[in-house]
């Protein structure tokens, strides 16, 4: 029996909510896979180059993870992968990985996984549930994690009259390194700053309101210390023009999110411009909000 996961790519942090807040766009993994009798994995699309197509594939090493969590055997898979989602530019391509591994392990061993318990088993292989909440339920997600690894997520729709684009320059940022720079401790201060503007930042989603949007994407938590590795975007966090609500990083960078009024896609020139300023050319995506996460389907 083949079947068809779809999982969409994930926008995480969204300013000052670090770890917390992430949504779903409308870009994709697509695997396609069955039991076979040997591994089997190929690769196209965006950056297909960078897909393994071994046994170290993170597809298929994220399943093998849940099979041994669940003390299972798991069978050789034909795995054949479409990628929309560029690789290493912070627009949650290994979230989208992890989460295609977890729904295919949960159908191959026959576990009849709740979305829930694919949420829970993908945020406990990732680390923090932002990303993956995203790509599990899809619109913008305010999330948890307990000590004990139970992820908590809370769905909000982005208001109709908003707009969201990616731009996304022609380098990569690594996690790791992104994440390297990052301080260990945080004043007082700061910690109530971001309390107070991701507070703010849910109200503004909640309501549609656009007077305090881009104030409340204000952060101090990660994205001062990311700017370095991101030229020009200390310049894209000052912008202020009619119909722009804001940008915020996206994930980790170096891709950068562009909150706008619909009817002023123009804005996103201003980013790409500003990239171009400092030596890295871009690509504008504008993509709508995923509002399912993943789908999976048997292919006939």
């Amino acid at each position: 029996m083949k079947f068809r996961v779809s999982v969409p790519a994930s926008s995480a942090n969204l300013g000052p909510g670090f770890d917390a807040l992430g949504l779903a766009l409308d870009l994709y993994l697509i695997c396609t896979f069955e039991g076979s009798e040997k591994l089997s994995i190929a690769a196209l699309g965006i950056d297909s180059g960078d897909i393994p197509e071994d046994d170290s594939n993170l597809i298929w090493q994220t399943a093998l993870q849940v099979a041994r969590a669940e003390n299972r055997d798991l069978p050789p898979v034909q795995l054949d992968i479409a990628n929309d989602i560029p690789i290493g530019k912070g627009l949650g391509s290994s979230a989208a990985a992890l989460t295609a591994g977890v729904v295919m392990a949960s159908e191959l061993l026959n576990l009849n996984w709740s979305r829930l318990q694919i949420l829970n088993e993908a945020a406990r292989i990732e680390g923090h549930p932002d990303n993956v909440s995203a790509c599990v339920l899809g619109a913008v997600v305010a999330t948890s994690m307990e000590p004990d690894g139970q992820a908590h997520a809370v769905r909000v729709e982005l208001p109709a009259s908003y707009g969201v684009a990616a731009v996304v320059p022609d380098f990569v940022l690594s996690t790791n390194k992104a994440r390297s720079v990052l301080p260990t401790t945080y004043s007082r201060e700061d910690a109530v700053f971001n309390i107070q503007h991701s507070a703010l930042l849910i109200a503004a989603l909640c309501t549609g309101s656009t007077e305090s949007f881009s104030a409340a994407l204000q952060d101090r938590m990660h994205q001062p210390y990311r700017a370095p590795l991101v030229p020009g975007f200390a310049e894209m966090l000052v912008l202020r023009e009619p119909g722009l609500l804001g940008c915020a990083l996206s994930g980790a960078g170096p891709s950068v999110l562009v909150f706008y009024e619909r009817g002023s896609e123009h804005v996103t020139k201003l980013f790409e411009s500003l990239f171009l300023k400092h030596g890295a050319a871009a690509k504008t995506y504008f993509t709508e909000i995923q509002r399912s996460g993943y789908t999976l389907d048997q292919v006939r």
